[in-house]
């Protein structure tokens, strides 16, 4: 798979950590199963619940193993590394933040999974679109999109044109995972007959895939459950 460089080094960015009890994020489920890892605590970088993250991926972790994984607004990082302990064979993660960057970074190295990930410092929405130009097509993708929640509003158009952009070009057997907040309505999701949604407040949780669910009744299931 091609593999583009950091834009700039994060080992030159401080991170200023808090307290260590404000910065620990547990690892679920997997080869990781309860290990901790850190973030910085910054605002800016909201981290899932432990509970959302986990109820996520008891619906999508079976789509997870041999996938490339595409973590956009990665903030700390737990919902790629997540997946890694869950079997995806490479993650890329996209967090402009530098200090969170170089925090994921330590975090990746510190289970011995910086050979199957790469941390890019950059906006995800500029990322995203240079990176569509040679995407890599030899295995499926799992795409996480966890951004702030004021994007819905602030960059509506902007966060659809990501979603466009995963419609027009993921692989087959591919799944698309958005963390919303929960007063998004549905509708503002295009396309919208290809998703499934589950509610953990104060988060919608969307699910895509570019084939039916219909054709998967184990998966469509456990979203109706």
């Amino acid at each position: 798979m091609g593999r583009q460089k950091n834009p700039r080094p994060l080992a030159r960015w401080k991170t200023n950590h808090p307290t260590a009890g404000e910065t620990e994020l547990r690892i679920v489920g997997g080869d990781f199963g309860g290990r901790k890892i850190k973030y910085t605590g910054d605002p800016r970088t909201r981290p899932m619940k432990d509970v959302t993250r986990e109820a996520m991926f008891n619906l999508v972790g079976g789509f997870v193993p041999g996938k490339l994984v595409i973590d956009l607004f990665a903030g700390s990082g737990a919902v790629g590394i997540e997946a890694l302990s869950r079997g995806a064979v490479e993650a890329r993660f996209v967090e402009r933040h530098f200090p969170t960057a170089r925090v994921v970074r330590e975090n990746l190295e510190g289970l011995g999974l910086s050979g199957q990930a790469e941390v890019d410092a950059a906006d995800a929405f500029f990322w995203f679109r240079k990176w569509l130009r040679q995407p890599p097509l030899d295995c499926a993708w799992c795409v996480f999109i966890c951004p702030p929640y004021a994007f819905f509003k602030k960059k509506s158009d902007e966060l659809k044109d990501v979603l466009q952009g995963v419609f027009d070009s993921a692989p087959e057997n591919s799944v698309m995972v958005v963390e919303a907040p929960e007063s998004l309505p549905e509708a503002w999701f295009p396309d919208l007959d290809r998703w499934r949604f589950k509610h953990y407040p104060p988060a919608r949780i969307a699910i895509w895939r570019p084939t039916s669910f219909e054709n998967d009744q184990a998966f469509s299931t456990e979203l109706n459950s």
